[in-house]
């Protein structure tokens, strides 16, 4: 049975991408050899063109796809209780946990932002775990379960704390430790948030 043009250039870009990640994750965006890259995936440099544009095209749709995956994780865990500070931790806790994982750290935290930029990555960022989070402190606030602050400031500050934690543990020896550390430290300060 023959495969329409459509679901052709569905399995190239799932071959592309799965290969890519690959590749970003054990040699970085700088060492990863586009030429290797599509040797893997049985594929030819005009496939990877014609889908991605470029080298930077394809690795901007992986950060975009580890991003929706952590975002997906963080909204899972979320998912796992009704108490709303219980649902912020554990979302918290998940992108921590996620961001640093040998499959994400590379592309999210070390490639991402110097291959796209920050202001990029932080829209992307914006997109998934960020949004998830201002529409969960925003429905924390309405609910009183917040001191009175602006939801704004909050969003951006705790993702900053969390996006420098994961960056943080990323670089240190015992990252079992770190992480561990930082989820404590995560849990006081949000401890600090409630409404009295």
């Amino acid at each position: 049975m023959k495969t329409s043009k459509a679901e052709q250039a569905k399995l190239t870009i799932s071959k592309l991408t799965e290969v890519a990640r690959d590749f970003f994750t054990t040699y970085g965006y700088a060492d990863a050899a586009m030429e290797d890259l599509v040797k893997k995936a049985g594929l030819t440099r005009g496939a990877l063109y014609h889908h991605f544009g470029n080298k930077e095209g394809l690795f901007m749709a992986i950060l975009d796809l580890v991003q929706k995956e952590i975002a997906e994780r963080v909204e899972t865990e979320a998912g796992k209780s009704s108490d709303p500070w219980e649902q912020l931790l554990l979302g918290c806790l998940a992108f921590v946990s996620a961001a640093v994982e040998n499959q994400n750290r590379r592309i999210l935290l070390i490639d991402g932002p110097s291959v796209v930029g920050w202001e990029a990555w932080r829209k992307m960022d914006e997109q998934h775990s960020m949004r998830l989070l201002r529409e969960q402190l925003e429905e924390m606030a309405q609910q009183g379960y917040l001191k009175s602050f602006s939801i704004n400031a909050m969003t951006h500050l705790l993702s900053g704390a969390m996006n420098e934690g994961v960056l943080w543990v990323a670089q240190m020896p015992d990252q079992e430790q770190a992480l561990l550390e930082i989820k404590t430290a995560l849990s006081l300060l949000l401890e600090g948030w409630k409404a009295k």
